[in-house]
Order: C-alpha cells, then structure tokens, then sequence
C-alpha cells in the first residue's frame, strides 16, 4: 500500500503557478497597425515565433515535472507491505550486575591470573548473554544507584559490547542499591507478557543505600510475577601476608546471603552463591537451562521508503535543462 508520511508538503505543489499568476503582466489591447507589405515577413517571423512558443511550453512542462517531482519526494512516500507475523521464543531477562566499589575486590582467579570481581562476571555474564538466542535481554548497572543501561533487546551482540563497557563506579561507589535495581527491574517487565518475566541479580553486598528496601521490591516483584535470580559473588578465605606473617581473612563478610535468599523464595526464584568463577559459570550454566516458552507472535508490516524515485526524476530533468539551456547559451 502506497502511503505518504508528510502529505501536507504536496500543499507546496501548486507554490510556482500561484507566484507565475500573481506575477503575469497585464495584456496589452493595443490594435495592431495593419501593414500588406510586411506580409510575408511577418508570415516567416510567425513560423519563428511559434517554434519559440513550443520551446517555451515545453521548458515550463519541465520545469512543472521538476517541481512536481520534487514535492513528492518531500512527502515522503512509501509503500507499506503486507503484515508479517514474528514469532519469537524465549523469555525477557533483565540481567542486574553490581558495579559498586566493593566490585574491586581482587579476589577472582581467571587462567591463573587474580582479577576483581567484575572481571570475572563479565567474562562469565558475556558468554551467558551469547547463549541466549531468542530471548530478550535488558542489562541493569547499580551502585549507589540504580540506572538502566540496556532495555530489552534481541540484539545480543550489542547487550555484550555495553556489558563490557561497564565500569566500576558508574552508579557510585558507596553504595549498593539492591532494593532499587529490583524496582527499575519490575518497572521495565511489568508490561511484557505473564511467565516470561525474569531478573538474575548479581551483588557481592547488602543493600546499603537507595530509597526502596529489598524484601518490599520482592513483594512488588512477587505480585508484578518477576521470577528474580539472586547471585552472591564473592570468595569466603583470602590469604593475605602482612607484617605479622600470613592472615586469613573473608572478602564477602558483608554479602547479605539471608536477603538474597530472601527475594530469591519471594518471588519464585532461587539463591545462588558464587565463591569463584568456576561456581558462577555453572550458575549461569543452570539459569542457561530456563525452558524458552513461546511468545505471543508480534505483527510487522515491512516499509519501503521510496522518495529517491521521484527525487531521481527531478534530478534527471534538471540536469537536461541545463544542458538546453548551455547549448542555447553556445548559439546565442
């Protein structure tokens, strides 16, 4: 089906005529002196004159193309086609990842090599989001606060690049708003479809900062029906030596496994807990498994815009009127 998107630009079509009107001299009604010796003359003058008159209709038949051309072009034409129906499979996955300060901690070992926390979930996290094919994907950053970095998105590949980008402190530094990140969450999903709806969250702390607590975001979650995923990432001994020889320490003391836990059985989900990245790939192995549950289908019509045609025509015309109008300029 032929559509115009900007119909009222052909409202500039009749612009020339109505200036050409306004502008026209007045026509003399002078009589003409009669003159039988000029006869003949005037007969070859009128042969003349009305070769002229025909170039002249021809140039302003052009010139009216042109312009005519153009306008169409301006609205934009395009043609609509038939509606086309997309089924899609999978579910609608916010995945919410901690990057507060405490992310920094040097207490994940990645080929032999000690890397921080987020390291070790964007290699983990990056590979999950390439297995996902068919779902939705959204990506939640936060920290101090929460913000919605990616919204949801077939688009894999981009999900990944912006995952990859996130750095430490994005959201601030000294905080972690647990409660919050599940809210923005349950305020993105609640217009997809029922049963579909899930949030993997992944935090090394406790919610220490935002304005919403955790166990009352999981109750909105719970009737909002967001099934959330919560994984606690941190390693439990860390060797350290000092001045007094070797100590032994707990990097995730203040992971709040009892609230993850908590919004975990809330909501429908289930508490994982990640002390290295060997334990959160499996973690993510399993959540992998979560049986993709088909969509209802989504209806297309596909667009074709078609404004290069007309605009194409006019270019042509205006490029022969001014070739006719070098080659009158040669004889003359």
């Amino acid at each position: 089906m032929l559509n115009l998107l900007w119909p009222w630009a052909l409202a500039l079509a009749p612009l020339p005529f109505v200036y050409r009107w306004l502008r026209s001299p007045a026509e003399l009604t002078i009589r003409a002196l009669r003159a039988p010796l000029l006869a003949n003359a005037a007969m070859d003058a009128g042969a003349s004159i009305k070769t002229a008159t025909w170039q002249r209709h021809l140039l302003l038949a052009m010139l009216s193309l042109c312009w005519l051309f153009t306008v169409i072009a301006i609205s934009r034409p395009v043609w609509i086609g038939e509606p086309v129906a997309m089924p899609t499979n999978g579910r609608d996955i916010l995945l919410a990842v901690d990057i507060s300060g405490s992310m920094q901690q040097e207490d994940m070992e990645i080929n032999g090599r000690k890397v921080n926390r987020l390291v070790a979930v964007k290699a983990v996290v990056g590979n999950f989001v390439v297995k996902r094919e068919g779902d939705r994907l959204g990506l939640i950053l936060f920290g101090e606060k929460a913000y919605l970095q990616t919204p949801l998105t077939f688009d894999r590949k981009t999900m990944q690049t912006l995952l990859n980008e996130a750095q430490l402190g994005f959201a601030g530094s000294n905080g972690t708003a647990i409660g919050d990140a599940i809210g923005l969450a349950v305020k993105r999903l609640q217009d997809r479809p029922e049963n579909h709806r899930a949030v993997i969250l992944l935090t090394d702390g406790a919610n220490n900062a935002g304005e919403l607590e955790p166990m009352e975001a999981a109750d909105l979650a719970r009737r909002a029906k967001v099934k959330i995923y919560t994984v606690g990432i941190g390693a439990e001994i860390q060797e350290t030596w000092g001045l007094f020889g070797k100590r032994i320490t707990n990097p995730s003391a203040d992971l709040d496994e009892t609230a993850l836990q908590g919004i975990a059985n809330t909501t429908g989900g289930q508490f994982f807990r990640a002390r290295d990245p060997q334990e959160l790939a499996a973690i993510y192995a399993e959540l992998n498994r979560l049986e993709a549950i088909e969509q209802e289908a989504e209806t297309i019509r596909p667009v074709a815009t078609l404004f290069h045609w007309p605009l194409g025509l006019a270019f042509i015309l205006s490029l022969i009127l001014a070739l006719c109008s070098s080659r009158r300029s040669a004889h003359a």
